[in-house]
């Protein structure tokens, strides 16, 4: 439809559609978002984000300027980004309170992950902004063939794919009248992915069993692991490599025995600047992965295939393309795409 008011557009000289070519958004514009209809009867002035990668997708569509406070950050904000999320006050690190968030007087919340403004509501239900006259926006990658009741990570009943993080990233442009600048960042991020699927596609790289670490809440215990239809696994679907996890919990604690049966060719290691967990800080998985008389002998760690990845590369984010070619250009350097 878009496409077909963007002809008419140019065959009839309409001075009402933008310069682009796109049709400004119409308000009041009301749209589904896991499971509420939601009514925007302006574009939004005021923004809080909660949750890195929403932030770093609004920055990326331009809005910076809009957001008064964001929070919940596993790491640095992209470079590119420093100058302006500098200027930003950053409510916690973790999860900011109800207050924190309605002080900032938003007309729009937006969250990166549905436990914090959904039913369980750790930082406020939906209902409870609604009466402030306050707008919320959940990313459709927590909520989509997503079931997040219970506590956890939550479980993903379906592969996880970048159409999410790109219908995110379509759905926020159209709220604030910039879909020109939604469009470009979709078409740079197919086509990122698409190049890094193709740097790796000879026969080795097949098949090849790989596991992703998040984190564990004791370096000796169960690890928090990617489970098989999460961002990782979509990693490794694009790449045409193995996960060794067969959980559909997005990250399910899994003891390192388990996995020495599957015996990874490559450990991919989140990297973070949070200290939540014992094993947060990379070093001290690497410490473990080479000391403990159990990871020590996987082919892995025999042969030095750790991939450092960012946390972010690790959600389902604009960041699951850093993954992608991150991953890509590790499997290339061990010699196990040629």
């Amino acid at each position: 439809m878009r496409h077909f008011l963007t002809t008419i557009a140019f065959a009839l000289g309409l001075t009402g559609f933008a310069a682009s070519g796109f049709a400004a958004t119409q308000y009041p514009l009301t749209i589904n978002n896991c499971g509420q209809q939601v009514t925007f009867q302006k574009t939004p002035s005021k923004i809080v984000s909660i949750g890195q990668g929403m932030t770093e997708i609004l920055f990326s569509l331009g809005l910076a300027d809009k957001i008064a406070g964001t929070a919940v950050w596993v790491g640095p904000v992209l470079p590119k980004y420093a100058k302006a999320d500098s200027k930003i006050a950053r409510l916690a690190d973790n999860d900011p309170s109800f207050e924190s968030v309605a002080g900032k007087e938003p007309d729009f919340v937006a969250a990166e992950f549905e436990w914090h403004i959904g039913r369980q509501g750790a930082v406020g239900k939906r209902e409870q902004f609604s009466e402030l006259g306050i707008n919320t926006y959940i990313a459709p990658t927590d909520c989509v063939a997503k079931i997040n009741a219970g506590g956890g990570d939550g479980v993903r009943k379906e592969l996880f794919t970048m159409d999410l993080v790109y219908q995110e990233i379509d759905e926020l442009a159209e709220i604030f009248d910039v879909r020109d600048r939604g469009d470009a960042l979709v078409a740079d991020l197919k086509k990122r992915e698409a190049d890094a699927a193709a740097s790796i596609a000879g026969a080795k790289a097949k098949g090849l069993p790989i596991v992703f670490w998040f984190s564990s809440k004791e370096v000796s215990g169960d690890a928090y692991i990617a489970g098989k239809n999460s961002a990782p696994a979509y990693i490794l679907k694009t790449l045409g490599a193995k996960n060794v996890v067969t959980t559909e919990e997005e990250w399910p604690l899994v003891g390192w025995e388990t996995i020495a049966q599957a015996n990874p060719a490559v450990i991919v290691i989140a990297t973070m600047d949070r200290r939540r967990y014992a094993a947060d800080d990379p070093k001290v998985k690497l410490d473990f992965l080479q000391k403990d008389p159990v990871t020590s002998q996987l082919d892995a760690v025999k042969n030095g295939h750790f991939v450092m990845m960012d946390a972010q590369s690790m959600n389902p984010t604009i960041r699951t393309i850093d993954g992608i070619e991150i991953l890509a250009k590790g499997i290339r350097s061990f010699g196990l795409a040629e």
